[in-house]
């Protein structure tokens, strides 16, 4: 397989959207110029001094309809280390639960002018709805069973940080791939930048078209895991559960779940990776997701600082007036 070519051109062509609503939109090369951009605040983030005042002056509201721990906290330190004035909507106390449209609530905030607005909401499609009707750019931090594409971007800079390349890796994501955004955007990360992706799970937790998405599918856990170089771990969403999917948990450890034993069926070497939060004896054992050396998943946690760092700074150059960056495309 030839390598993907991941130069880029520089100044707003080397990113030239508005918003980011999704990774299915992305060339590899833009996927890459975000991975890139990320690394110097990876460096940043480790040292005493971690503010830069990049985004002073400007206002990001943190807009989640859904409860959240890792993303928002992600979010919110990642405007503040950039200077920014951060903002979060308490949605639980907001006009939404009096019976506010998503579109007034929409035109609401555009009004009170934000520089950027970060999104999750459960439904699919509304953080691209929402992207239309304001002024400003758009992070989308997970909608519905649609995309999640800051948690896609700062896995492949764990995945960059250990392996450095991604062509010819072959990557496992096992669990509940059905309704995980997590593992629809991974997988659109990870074929666009060359890896080779399985996809692992019992029948009902498959959608049904996955073989579209270029994927190898597999039923059996230990036949996904032969010469793996990452495995990635889901929960199971038990919360987009409607209808029995699964005999029982204790089944399903015993057919999907991660330990030791399972994990030397892969590469001797290889990552182990889970988006948060785990469910620990069910889809994952405590002494692989805490293996030194393998378990990357805490590494996941600080790689979306800087990602989300990398994304707010990209995306607010053109309002900042930073020279190059007069991007015109929308979303």
């Amino acid at each position: 397989m030839t390598a993907p070519e991941f130069t880029y051109p520089e100044g707003s062509a080397a990113f030239p959207h508005r918003s980011l609503v999704g990774i299915g939109g992305l060339a590899p090369h833009e996927i890459m110029f975000l991975l890139d951009e990320a690394q110097q605040w990876v460096e940043l983030n480790r040292g005493t001094q971690k503010r830069r005042d990049l985004l002073s002056g400007l206002t990001i509201i943190n807009a989640f309809f859904e409860n959240s721990t890792r993303t928002l906290l992600s979010f919110e330190i990642a405007g503040k280390r950039l200077g920014a004035d951060v903002v979060n909507m308490a949605v639980a106390s907001s006009s939404v639960k009096k019976g506010e449209t998503l579109i007034d609530t929409a035109w609401t905030l555009n009004a009170m002018r934000a520089d950027a607005i970060v999104i999750r909401h459960a439904s699919s499609g509304a953080v691209h709805l929402i992207s239309n009707l304001v002024d400003c750019p758009v992070l989308n931090a997970g909608d519905g069973q649609h995309e999640h594409p800051t948690q896609a971007l700062l896995d492949a800079l764990t995945i960059r940080q250990n392996k450095r390349a991604f062509n010819g890796l072959r990557v496992t994501i096992c669990g509940d791939i059905l309704h995980s955004r997590v593992a629809r955007s991974n997988i659109l990360a990870l074929n666009s930048l060359g890896a080779e992706v399985r996809v692992c799970a019992p029948p009902a937790l498959l959608p049904a078209d996955i073989e579209r998405m270029n994927v190898q599918v597999f039923h059996d856990f230990d036949a996904a895991l032969k010469g793996a170089d990452v495995v990635m771990m889901l929960r199971l969403q038990l919360e987009r559960m409607e209808g029995q999917f699964i005999p029982s948990p204790r089944e399903y450890r015993h057919l999907y779940g991660l330990s030791l034993e399972r994990l030397a069926k892969a590469e001797g070497n290889a990552l182990v990776m889970h988006p948060g939060p785990m469910n620990r004896g069910i889809e994952i054992d405590s002494n692989v997701a805490d293996l030194v050396g393998r378990s990357q998943i805490t590494t996941q946690v600080e790689m979306g600082v800087a990602m989300r760092m990398a994304c707010l700074d990209v995306l607010t150059r053109r309002g900042r007036g930073v020279e190059g960056w007069a991007l015109e495309s929308k979303p």
